[in-house]
């Protein structure tokens, strides 16, 4: 039985393709595995707060040190990163905005990048040489895009800041195995997005297939 996180990360509900695509992943990953269990975090709509000088201050000030304030002030970051820590699985839709992610899973993501709890410097003090400690953990990326061409060699890789952000950071955090469904050409509409939406179909069913050995069905 594996511990499974879902983080949506689109403000839009029912038009959200990164969504539909995630919980097409999710409906095919319990189909084959119903004991394991499912959490859900909602980021995309979920209102979660950017980091404050209060927040900097109690997150470097050692644990041991923190007043109650302090405590009160990270206790939302404490949960978000616990659920990391309980995750065997994390499954993120992201889509593209303005070539980036959207803020709220920028929030997100500064949230759970904490120092002594998510990663640390190898010496103990700042050294340039960061060790992650999310260990055994692997990552599926869906990412959602209007446009095309961001992949490695792409015409518009140089302009991918949303999934080669999201891998850094959550490699620094020591997600080391991540693999992405990539949907694209959502602003051309029509035949070519049509195309983009069984790719990425198809994109899951591989990696399902891989995973599990045993899917043989094609998603529906």
């Amino acid at each position: 039985m594996r511990k499974v996180l879902v983080v949506n990360g689109s403000p839009r509900g029912d038009r959200s393709h990164s969504r539909r695509l995630v919980q097409l992943f999710i409906d095919q990953w319990t189909a084959f595995n119903p004991k394991d269990i499912v959490h859900y975090r909602e980021v995309g709509k979920g209102n979660l707060p950017h980091i404050s000088e209060d927040w900097i201050a109690a997150a470097f000030t050692p644990p041991e040190d923190r007043t109650a304030e302090m405590k009160e002030t990270l206790g939302l970051s404490d949960r978000l990163v616990d659920e990391l820590l309980w995750a065997d699985t994390i499954i993120a839709g992201v889509p593209m905005y303005n070539w980036s992610v959207p803020s709220s899973f920028k929030a997100y993501m500064d949230q759970v990048m904490r120092i002594g709890r998510t990663w640390k410097f190898e010496s103990g003090k700042p050294d340039g040489v960061y060790v992650g400690l999310l260990e055994n953990k692997e990552m599926y990326l869906v990412s959602a895009r209007g446009d095309y061409g961001y992949e490695p060699n792409g015409h518009n890789a140089h302009m991918n800041f949303q999934s080669n952000y999201v891998k850094l950071v959550f490699g620094i955090m020591g997600v080391e195995d991540i693999r992405e469904v990539v949907l694209e050409n959502e602003e051309y509409g029509g035949e070519q997005f049509s195309h983009s939406i069984k790719k990425a179909e198809g994109r899951i069913q591989q990696l399902l297939s891989k995973r599990f050995k045993t899917l043989k069905e094609p998603l529906r």
